[in-house]
């Protein structure tokens, strides 16, 4: 029932009728769409309707479209018959039966962790899913995104965990996932975990879906899969010998290793103006915040996990300090992204903004925090006639932020606050107004309405403000300290510009500029060959 709000008529059908979905809340076309994409595709390769419906919400996720919780899956409830043995009403599903080509192999016994990239349309889908059946009946523990999340898991989270835990990366590589920012960054992940390992897992295995090897690939791609044996699929005659080789693989018998440079490497396509290799962006001169759809934002990991997490805690405060240009901005960007990707009001609110006047009087400086916030959420501004003379300017704050800003929107409200370095600089204010932040973040312990409110602070210099430890909001919440790039990091970013440098010189570059950010970027772009364009 692809229709908005159908749950209710889902459920009433699946008092007859063995599987129904229906959608808990209004969804938009392009979700709609992504959801009859992905389940009718699993349908018609065989899966079931259990799977076919994970499929669909796994779509929606893949489209980027934060909808993928709206379809429900309503099933009839089992009843009991009246002989002893208990039977169901609910209909019965039987898995994919083996065809002939893909009769169980045998193999040494050992049971490895398998990895299957792929993207959700044929004939990929349908490779993927002969892949799974095959490895699993050869007794391997395989993972297909697919069928193998489970509804309302953290989808990026057990991609991690997948990829960190497996021993063989099997990447069905065809045209449509050669573009796909989701597998470039499966592909990047599990060749980072292969290069920083002893025992070089997981070892990645290419498969090229009716995309010849000398189709072009995009910077990153080919820098990933440099050196690395890959085989072609063109026809479903090629699956049975493509897996009998990667079974055979797993089971020990060794495949032909790729021939060193000096026996005569086969360079890869070189770059000319009838075959360019498909570029994953231009070197961006760094200036300021880097973009959100910038590749050339390097996560620290593990915090950026952390503050997703957090932000979707109410009444969360993150606290993200660091010296200047270190990203703290670009990180605090993309901590209201995916608050607004749950559905949240986001609002980034610049220090810089306000005009030196307002840092003068406390009344002046929260009247103009309440009236920014409001006109970035797009509600009307009403401090006049809502700001009583006599209860104080942080009570009339607080009043105004419960009665005309929490209380007019029907969901979460992440507020990031950047450059409070200049709220320092004013002492008569300061104290005042950090003390209002901690009132509001205590406050969210016992009250729904301040729940709501999700705050993000910024800061580059330490809190040098005589402040009472109870009243202070940098001795609670998140705190995090954005460190310098590692040289994995910044081997990874010289990469992302076209440049093939070894960890030597990674190290020279950074003796000169330690792993700053900035720094760093501004020397990679200084270092990137630049292209004629004709």
């Amino acid at each position: 029932m692809n229709a908005c709000y159908s749950e209710v008529q889902a459920t009433a059908i699946a008092k007859h009728i063995p599987y129904v979905v229906g959608m808990k809340l209004a969804i938009g076309d392009q979700a709609a769409i992504a959801f009859a994409d992905g389940f009718y595709g699993a349908l018609g390769a065989g899966r079931s309707f259990e799977d076919a419906y994970a499929f669909g919400c796994n779509r929606i996720q893949l489209e980027t479209i934060p909808e993928h919780l709206t379809p429900v899956l309503k099933a009839k409830r089992k009843t009991k018959a009246p002989s002893s043995q208990q039977q169901s009403t609910q209909q019965v599903v039987e898995p994919m039966p083996q065809t002939k080509e893909h009769k169980p192999f045998q193999t040494s016994g050992t049971s490895l962790k398998v990895f299957i990239s792929y993207r959700t349309k044929d004939p990929d889908l349908s490779l993927a899913q002969e892949f799974y059946q095959a490895l699993k009946a050869a007794g391997h523990d395989v993972f297909l995104a697919g069928a193998s999340i489970r509804l309302g898991e953290d989808w990026s989270e057990r991609i991690d965990q997948e990829l960190e835990q497996c021993d063989y990366f099997l990447l069905l590589l065809s045209r449509q996932s050669a573009t796909s920012e989701m597998v470039t960054e499966e592909v990047r992940r599990a060749k980072q975990l292969q290069d920083t390992r002893p025992e070089r897992k997981p070892l990645l295995l290419p498969i090229r879906v009716n995309f010849p090897l000398s189709s072009p690939l995009n910077y990153d791609l080919r820098g990933y899969l440099q050196r690395i044996q890959q085989r072609e699929w063109q026809a479903p005659a090629d699956t049975p010998v493509l897996l009998q080789e990667v079974l055979s693989l797993l089971a020990g018998e060794r495949i032909p290793e790729p021939p060193d440079s000096e026996a005569g490497e086969t360079p890869p396509p070189p770059d000319d103006f009838d075959h360019p290799p498909l570029p994953v962006a231009e070197p961006e001169l760094p200036e300021g915040q880097v973009k959100l759809v910038s590749p050339f934002y390097m996560e620290r990991p593990p915090i950026e996990r952390k503050c997703y997490d957090e932000i979707l805690t109410p009444g969360a405060l993150i606290r993200i300090k660091a010296p200047r240009q270190m990203g703290k901005t670009s990180l605090m960007a993309r901590v209201l992204q995916q608050a607004g990707a749950q559905g949240y009001q986001t609002v980034p609110l610049s220090f810089q903004l306000a005009d030196g006047s307002i840092f003068a009087d406390l009344k002046d400086f929260l009247q103009w925090f309440c009236a920014s916030v409001s006109w970035k959420l797009g509600l009307p501004e009403r401090l006049e006639g809502n700001w009583s003379r006599i209860l104080g300017a942080k009570v009339n704050c607080t009043n105004y932020f419960e009665q005309h800003i929490l209380s007019e929107i029907t969901s979460p409200l992440a507020l990031g606050l950047d450059e409070v370095d200049l709220v320092f600089q004013h002492p008569e204010i300061a104290a005042d107004f950090f003390g209002l932040l901690r009132a509001w973040h205590e406050d969210a312990k016992d009250k729904d309405l301040w729940k709501k409110l999700r705050l993000v602070v910024v800061h580059s210099t330490e809190v040098y403000i005589p402040m009472n430890i109870n009243q202070s909001p940098f001795n609670v919440g998140l705190s995090i300290e954005l460190p310098e790039l590692k040289p994995e990091a910044v081997q990874e970013l010289a990469q992302r510009h076209e440049l093939r440098w070894h960890l030597a010189q990674v190290e020279q570059l950074m003796q000169m500029v330690g792993g700053h950010p900035y720094l760093v970027r501004v020397a990679l772009y200084r270092s990137t060959p630049r292209k004629t364009n004709y």
